[in-house]
């Protein structure tokens, strides 16, 4: 099986994650995949393989030869996004293309186009995966799944390639922040590992913001509008006046690079409440903690103005992973090394977001992160290149022999 053909296979499992749930895996489909993937193992003689209740799936692949060599691991998530659905995933191949418009759904008018997306032209002459128009199409990270066990495939057909011990490793629910928290690194049993949930071919990422959750409630007072002078207090316009006091500039749309945000993520209620969320997002620790006390000042400010009517809870949810890579940078050279001998140009830059890797170098397994190969993640204009992929499979590849030597 090509990981084309594995990746179309994943990608028609429904495994949308649930914040809303409270368990783990938040949402069935996840299970459901990793009990096929967990066959798929077992068919190709792997070792060592788990999976737990929690659908956490780990593997091995035995070490061919008697040199001492670090265990090294691959690691990719089960879940997407919820962003957009995930269900009924129909997935097409778009051959040879030509650098113009690709037609994704005609009967809705979905188009995917260079014109809003102008890294497509970077791809002519390639063949793109893309969606129906009606889904997302799930290459974060089920791409990074097919990656892995093709490259693990690979290795078992082709023993003349050396390497040590590898383990891999399937987890549920990255995409609502929690695929690392019941990730058992002992039991994973690596020196290092990838997560290979990175986007465009070459993006190699030790850096990653410093990230929280905010919820913030409002208690209005309602109070029937014809008699409502010097009583009511309206939760809505409570919750527009605190959105209004955040600073416009530190919005995801006006940001970039190293630069964090407040993200508005949310808004909900009536005149008696409202709840606000937002998730706050900078790559500099005392900037994040800077960021965390405006949001507490801010709601202290409100207070004065509608006393003892806003409350406000922040939960860290990751920290940036370089302060745990950088005192061993020597994972990310190799995977730069492995990069650059399979003929891709490394792309070393910090993630505008976060991966399972950050909380699983907090854990004590230092984990950068590799390409998959995707575009446009968590929508419908989603799309992966099928020789981007090739060469993710390409690089784990040579990694394990980079290792090995």
């Amino acid at each position: 099986m090509t990981v084309v053909e594995r990746f179309i296979k994943y990608a028609k499992f429904d495994t949308e994650s649930n914040p809303e749930t409270g368990i783990t895996p938040s949402t069935p489909g996840q299970m459901v995949l990793a009990r096929e993937i967990e066959k798929e193992l077992r068919e190709m003689g792997l070792e060592d393989i788990t999976l737990d209740d929690n659908a956490y799936l780990m593997a091995t692949l035995p070490a061919n030869t008697d040199k001492k060599v670090p265990v090294i691991g691959f690691i990719a998530h089960l879940d997407t996004s919820p962003d957009l659905t995930g269900k009924d995933v129909n997935p097409r191949i778009v051959n040879n293309y030509d650098g113009g418009d690709v037609v994704l759904n005609k009967d809705t008018n979905v188009i995917l186009s260079p014109k809003d997306f102008p890294e497509m032209l970077d791809y002519k002459g390639q063949d793109l995966i893309v969606t129906d128009g009606n889904t997302l199409l799930g290459a974060d990270d089920k791409a990074g799944i097919a990656e892995i066990i093709t490259a693990i495939k690979y290795l078992q057909e082709h023993p003349e390639i050396k390497h040590g011990k590898i383990r891999i490793a399937f987890n549920p629910d990255e995409e609502i922040g929690l695929g690392a928290h019941k990730f058992d690194v002992e039991k994973f049993g690596c020196e290092w590992a990838y997560t290979m949930d990175g986007g465009p071919i070459g993006e190699l990422e030790y850096e990653n913001f410093n990230a929280a959750g905010v919820k913030i409630n409002i208690q209005g007072r309602s109070v029937h509008p014809g008699y409502a002078k010097d009583k009511m207090t309206n939760a809505l316009v409570v919750a527009n006046k605190l959105i209004s006091l955040l600073p416009e500039s530190d919005r995801p749309e006006h940001t970039t690079g190293y630069e964090g945000f407040f993200h508005l993520t949310n808004v909900s209620g009536t005149v008696d409440s409202a709840t606000i969320g937002y998730i706050i997002r900078d790559h500099d620790r005392d900037l994040f903690k800077a960021r965390k006390q405006l949001m507490h000042d801010t709601v202290d400010f409100i207070n004065k103005l509608y006393p003892e009517s806003t409350t406000i809870e922040i939960k860290d949810q990751y920290y940036n992973m370089r302060e745990k890579v950088e005192p061993v940078k020597h994972i990310v050279d190799v995977a730069f090394e492995a990069m650059v001998a399979v003929g891709v140009t490394p792309i070393v830059k910090p993630i505008r977001g976060g991966t399972d890797g950050a909380q699983l170098s907090f854990k004590g397994l230092p984990c950068p992160n590799i390409f998959g190969g995707g575009h446009n993640f968590h929508g419908r204009y989603e799309f992966i290149p099928v020789q981007s992929m090739e060469k993710a499979v390409e690089v784990i590849v040579k990694i394990a022999e980079l290792v090995a030597r």
